[in-house]
């Protein structure tokens, strides 16, 4: 009887460490979307706190070395400058459409502003639809001269592993990244930093501006109570298992 027992032990020996390997998965999983959770509430905060009221200046240029994003992003700023088209840099994304929400493909323009010190900060002028790429086909839309643009302040775009490579010879983008456009462009004096210019009409009615997404789903305290809960569910269906092997007659096969 003491052999069956030991024998039956031995048998939930690999189920069992399936079940805790599993268990581990699905506790990180809960814990990450907790951690999620801290994160966008944080990043709710910024919005909440600094893109809305009056604009303000940009961070000077003595201060870009140290820029960080969770102490400048989303806050509401007003600059100044000339615009140099000739550098505009298309990039690949998608859009609101106008019915029903459906999203619909294009390019976020990317265009240089020279300031009146020589800087240069990046500003993401809008959504075009994929036929309005060439600015030939929208000859209104670059604006000559000095001009004041309302935004936000945006980090740079993080690439994932499914970002595909940008090409600058062919002047095709995947990513607002200010630093590689400045490179492919020999510019110099570039602010690490984007601005998003707001919803005000452009000339010609393209880009359009006011894109950023100011309200973000939170949605990851539920996920974390789901992960929760199956790790649960697991941990009562395996002692369910266990107890029924064990308890299960004498065969009479060892003895």
């Amino acid at each position: 009887m003491t052999a069956f027992r030991l024998h039956k032990g031995r048998s939930l020996l690999v189920p069992g460490l399936a079940a805790l390997v599993a268990l581990a998965i699905l506790i990180g999983l809960g814990t990450w979307q907790l951690q999620r959770k801290a994160w966008k509430e944080s990043l709710i905060a910024q919005i909440e706190t600094r893109a809305y009221g009056e604009p303000g200046a940009i961070l000077p240029e003595a201060e870009w070395p140290t820029w960080r994003a969770d102490q400048d992003e989303f806050r509401k700023v007003r600059v100044t400058g000339t615009f140099l088209h000739a550098f505009e840099a298309p990039v690949y994304g998608l859009a609101r459409g106008e019915r029903q929400g459906a999203p619909i493909q294009g390019y976020y323009l990317i265009t240089p502003l020279k300031l009146a010190s020589g800087a240069i900060v990046m500003v993401n002028r809008g959504f075009v639809p994929t036929d309005l790429r060439d600015p030939a086909t929208r000859p209104e839309s670059q604006p000559q001269g000095e001009v004041t643009v309302t935004g936000l302040v945006r980090a740079p775009e993080i690439r994932n592993p499914f970002t595909p490579n940008d090409d600058p010879a062919g002047n095709r983008w995947f990513a607002r990244d200010p630093q590689a456009m400045a490179a492919a462009r020999n510019l110099e004096r570039v602010a690490p930093f984007l601005i998003d210019a707001d919803a005000s009409p452009n000339p010609g009615g393209w880009p359009r501006g006011g894109q950023t997404p100011l309200t973000l789903p939170n949605n990851h305290l539920q996920y974390a109570v789901t992960w929760y809960g199956i790790a649960l569910t697991l941990v009562g269906v395996f002692v369910a298992f266990a107890w029924r092997r064990l308890k299960e007659p004498d065969s009479g096969v060892l003895k």
